[in-house]
């Protein structure tokens, strides 16, 4: 996983906890890798991927089980879905619409490029 500078690791691993869970190759039930197995395969600090998991928890997206492992919970394609919902209404789109203002894109012009896109990703 490639970090960006601009957002904490913890939030970025967040993200891919949630787009994992989301595209369910984590399913709701499913046991996934502790804390020090995330952290050894994403080469960051143990404590990085702990805040992260007590963020995920917080969300309500994993559980804990004591003595048996982390949990994806029942809800949490929900609740990630929110979340990331949440982060690109609130973050992202914001910069393109800005970035549609600079440059003089249309809304017009915008769903075209929607639609040719959504057409190649299907």
């Amino acid at each position: 996983m490639e970090f960006q500078d601009n957002k904490a690791i913890y939030l970025q691993i967040a993200e891919w906890i949630c787009e994992k869970i989301i595209l369910r190759q984590w399913p709701p039930g499913e046991r996934i890798p502790s804390v020090r197995e995330l952290a050894v395969d994403l080469e960051v600090n143990p404590n990085t991927v702990a805040r992260t998991v007590e963020f995920l928890q917080n969300e309500g997206m994993v559980y804990l089980r004591r003595g048996i492992g982390l949990f994806v919970a029942d809800g949490a394609v929900e609740a990630a879905t929110a979340y990331l919902r949440r982060e690109f209404i609130g973050k992202d789109l914001p910069r393109v619409f800005r970035s549609m203002s600079l440059l003089g894109i249309t809304a017009e012009e915008f769903l075209q490029g929607y639609k040719a896109f959504h057409h190649q990703s299907n």
